[in-house]
């Protein structure tokens, strides 16, 4: 009785208003942005739209609603919403192109401001594919491997912190790796492919140490089965990640075929 009250308290209105209300805000902004953009330059692609939306729902899904209350009870439940926001969702939404969009909808003045902030230090540090990597792969260790996931369970503001940066630390982990919108700071394709598979190690060596050794609090079933949907849910993930980095890889290598009238253009 006193641990479903306590679960009932932690996952009140507050906490999963709190974890909402951004991707709620950064889904209106989107389509705002859209809709001026459409005014101003030709239509924005729908399927970047759509991919916004999909990524959107995905991370509420993980923060908020039956889900996310299940997954403080089921280890099961809590890997598969930890798929949802730390893979899926920032995957779709990296896709979706929201810093082209917004420089798009921005005025030129605003625009320089941003791009400009986009160069500076910090900037360049987080999204450098070493640093992403171990603040997304290296967070979950902590995460998993301490008694850091049972006190995620027992304290509000852990349990806010921690969802929000299994997401950020997702999505520059996603931009780090693949360059969608416009990338100030670019890193060599064997510098990120030798990173990536070293993370992705490092992702599927973690879920087999779950797999063995259950999270505080976590029984042995649902730490077997969570390990195992980390594992072959992340490969899905990391398969399109990796698809996405050969293709970029290889149209950047594409021999440009000369015209007569001496323009270059690729094939």
């Amino acid at each position: 009785m006193h641990h479903n009250i306590h679960v009932e308290h932690l996952m009140g209105v507050a906490p999963q208003l709190i974890l909402t209300i951004p991707f709620l805000v950064a889904l209106i902004i989107y389509i705002m942005a859209v809709l001026v953009s459409n005014q101003k330059y030709k239509q924005w692609p729908l399927y970047r739209t759509l991919l916004w939306v999909i990524g959107i729902v995905c991370a509420v899904m993980a923060v908020a609603g039956p889900l996310a209350k299940q997954a403080h009870v089921d280890f099961t439940i809590h890997m598969i919403g930890h798929l949802l926001l730390g893979m899926i969702a920032p995957l779709l939404m990296a896709l979706a192109a929201p810093m082209t969009l917004i420089l798009r909808t921005l005025h030129v003045t605003s625009a320089r401001k941003l791009t400009t902030l986009l160069k500076t230090r910090p900037v360049r540090t987080i999204t450098d594919p070493i640093v992403a990597s171990l603040l997304n792969i290296g967070g979950l260790w902590i995460l998993y491997t301490t008694n850091l996931y049972h006190a995620m369970h027992e304290q509000m503001v852990l349990h806010i912190l921690i969802h929000a940066h299994v997401f950020l630390a997702g999505y520059v982990f996603t931009i780090s790796m693949i360059y969608i919108d416009p990338t100030p700071h670019r890193t060599s394709y064997v510098y990120r492919s030798i990173v990536l598979i070293i993370a992705l190690a490092g992702h599927g060596i973690l879920s087999k140490y779950i797999y063995a050794n259950p999270p505080d609090g976590v029984v042995a079933s649902q730490a077997e089965t969570g390990g195992m949907i980390m594992y072959y849910g992340g490969d899905v993930v990391d398969i399109i990640i990796i698809f996405i980095l050969c293709l970029q890889w290889y149209r950047s290598t594409r021999p440009r075929t000369i015209h007569q009238s001496g323009y270059s253009i690729e094939n």
